[in-house]
């Protein structure tokens, strides 16, 4: 019985450990393609437009995990 609950114990701190970081990962590669996309609408080259377009294809998905993240933790504020 003590074994079980000291496994299922660490289980759970271990996620709740690895799932801040990923969300830390992922805020700050949100933060790096953001900066990014900002400098490459700020010329004319036909390049650095491409990029731009290009980027969105990772900016979105990161934008709505990075909404999530908030709502999880608002949630977890009101509790």
């Amino acid at each position: 019985m003590v074994s079980t609950v000291t496994t299922s114990t660490v289980t759970t701190v271990t996620t709740v450990a690895i799932a801040g970081s990923l969300a830390v990962i992922g805020i700050c590669t949100l933060l790096t393609l953001l900066v990014q996309k900002e400098l490459t609408t700020a010329t004319d080259n036909r390049f650095a437009r491409a990029l731009s377009r290009a980027l969105n294809i990772g900016i979105i998905p990161l934008l709505l995990s990075f909404a999530l993240i908030v709502a999880v933790k608002v949630a977890e504020a009101l509790r």
